[in-house]
């Protein structure tokens, strides 16, 4: 993960959604926070008359953010800067201070961002979902708006209809080659439809010893399956201590796709965050 990004691919994507349409929109941004802010240096918000994209903390700063940059575009000569105090003044008690920069969206801003968000992109941290089934699908969807670059994979074409989402697909007919082929300290997520076919891309992902995340769905009895398959197929228990599964902890008992998926991501994002 890149900690503290702020220009997010997200936004970036749909600023030049409304650039392309011809959407007159004011590009907000932080170029300095002193003391406590919500959002840290260069966090982006994009603004229209009606929308908005990106956030640079919300609260009242965000409000005061909106409201000049909707001026603008009314044609009211506005400052292109503000340096606002986030104290009682404006309803906001964090105590420090940040400065906010306006400007047009153009084929140059844009430019400018899109480079910013692909440099950005480059550093997110791999994670590889196993299995476009109802929880796969749900997962891939919790992990979409977050600051990770999420596949996910099935061996069935067919598994992928229907599945509008940002998040990218591969169909292969070989899982492990595309363990074999991932980033270094990527996570690695299984949940297909066939337990042999987890058990093996489990431990080749189990196998390349620097995968900052394995987790298998399942339960206490499928992990000690496992753990006596690795011991069937010639390695050592051992290679299974790192093994999170079930995925997604024990307190919450719900067991919808969604809520496991929810949960799961939250548990990848605490990993991959450190």
């Amino acid at each position: 993960m890149v900690p503290g990004l702020a220009v997010d691919p997200h936004v970036t994507a749909k600023l030049a959604d409304w650039l392309a349409k011809g959407e007159r929109v004011v590009v907000v941004r932080v170029t300095s926070v002193k003391g406590s802010a919500p959002r840290g240096h260069d966090a982006v918000m994009g603004a229209t008359e009606t929308d908005m994209a990106g956030t640079i903390g919300g609260g009242q700063l965000e409000w005061l953010a909106l409201d000049h940059a909707r001026k603008m575009l009314a044609g009211k000569p506005e400052a292109r800067k503000l340096d606002i105090p986030l104290g009682p003044e404006i309803g906001q008690c964090c105590g420090g201070r940040v400065e906010l920069e306006f400007s047009r969206l153009d084929d140059k801003v844009m430019e400018s961002l899109a480079g910013e968000a692909n440099e950005a992109e480059r550093g997110m941290k791999q994670v590889l979902v196993f299995g476009a089934g109802h929880t796969g699908k749900a997962l891939a969807n919790a992990l979409a708006p977050l600051p990770l670059k999420a596949v996910l994979v099935d061996s069935r074409a067919e598994a992928f209809d229907g599945f509008a989402s940002p998040i990218a697909t591969k169909l292969t007919a070989l899982p492990e080659e595309i363990v074999r082929s991932a980033a270094p300290g990527s996570a690695f997520v299984t949940m297909t439809h066939d337990h042999s076919l987890d058990f093996l891309i489990t431990a080749e992902a189990l196998r390349r010893g620097e995968g900052a995340y394995v987790g298998m769905i399942g339960s206490a009895t499928k992990r000690a399956l496992f753990m006596n398959w690795l011991e069937d197929n010639g390695h050592g228990r051992d290679l299974g201590d790192s093994l999170t599964c079930p995925i997604g902890g024990s307190a919450v008992k719900d067991k919808r796709p969604e809520v496991i998926a929810a949960l799961t991501a939250a548990e990848i994002l605490g990993v991959l965050a450190k």
